[in-house]
């Protein structure tokens, strides 16, 4: 598939992007990374969605191939910059994949711009802070820039800025955000009419219990099909647990669900077998 890639600059920001694909026709998929990663980390991912639709991926501020600026980071202005990216690109609607932090820039962006966002798939991440184990944010506190020396971020970074004291502003930049997280009110995440698809691990920095919640308040549930044993209709929402798969683990588990993703994007009814 042609590959386009560039810098839009949107509230001041240069950000990096790439469009695997020709826009236009269907809604394409925009992909968000994690913290402290960039475009090139979501490489499988995009190969794998790609086969069956465009994929937009872009780096937000300081990530990757985007400089950092002055302004500082927060989950409400990274949305607003997917969304004004998608605009100048043409783009009136997108679903829209996020992983980690990027799973927390694509609920903002459906709670900010719902007329942006067909479907969201959020992938290891939260609503809120208490989502996380407790060990998330105190590993965060304990980073720095140098554990992340010599990795594909930071060679990224001082390409553009080759400064390793501003790396190291915006790795503190970074790990303020995830501390400090977002706090979506319950109402809220109900509000959100999107068809929404939770992913996490079972051994995830994610809690189990916070991923059925943001399930059930994105619609997820359908007491039809308990009482029938069957569903009559395309569930709303969709979650998915993932054995034996840590926060780190489940970025590599493309091979099992780029199948479940590409069906939620394509609305493709779950098969349901003849058994009486």
């Amino acid at each position: 598939m042609p590959i386009t890639t560039g810098h839009l600059e949107v509230d001041g920001v240069a950000i990096y992007h790439e469009i695997h694909g020709e826009l236009g026709g269907s809604p394409p998929l925009l992909v968000l990374a994690g913290a402290f990663m960039s475009t090139d980390a979501m490489g499988a991912w995009v190969a794998g969605l790609a086969a069956g639709r465009t994929v937009i991926v872009a780096d937000m501020q300081g990530q990757g191939r985007t400089p950092d600026t002055p302004r500082p980071l927060s989950y409400e202005r990274f949305a607003d910059d997917a969304a004004a990216l998608l605009r100048a690109l043409g783009v009136d609607r997108a679903d829209v994949l996020g992983y980690s932090q990027g799973g927390g820039v694509a609920l903002q962006l459906a709670l900010r711009h719902p007329d942006l966002v067909g479907r969201l798939v959020s992938l290891s991440a939260t609503f809120r802070r208490d989502g996380w184990y407790p060990a998330v944010h105190a590993a965060i506190a304990g980073m720095d820039a140098t554990m992340l020396a010599g990795s594909p971020v930071e060679k990224a970074f001082l390409e553009h800025t080759p400064d390793p004291a501003a790396f190291a502003a915006w790795v503190e930049k970074v790990k303020v955000l995830n501390l400090e997280d977002q706090e979506v009110p319950d109402e809220r995440m109900r509000s959100l009419t999107v068809r929404a698809m939770v992913i996490v691990g079972d051994a995830d920095g994610v809690r189990p219990e916070h991923a059925v919640q943001m399930f059930t308040l994105l619609g997820g549930g359908d007491e039809q099909a308990a009482a029938t044993g069957m569903l009559q209709d395309v569930p709303r929402s969709r979650l998915v647990v993932l054995p034996a798969t840590s926060h780190i683990g489940i970025s590599g588990e493309t091979a099992t669900l780029v199948p479940m993703i590409s069906a939620f994007l394509d609305d493709v009814p779950p098969a349901t077998p003849e058994l009486f």
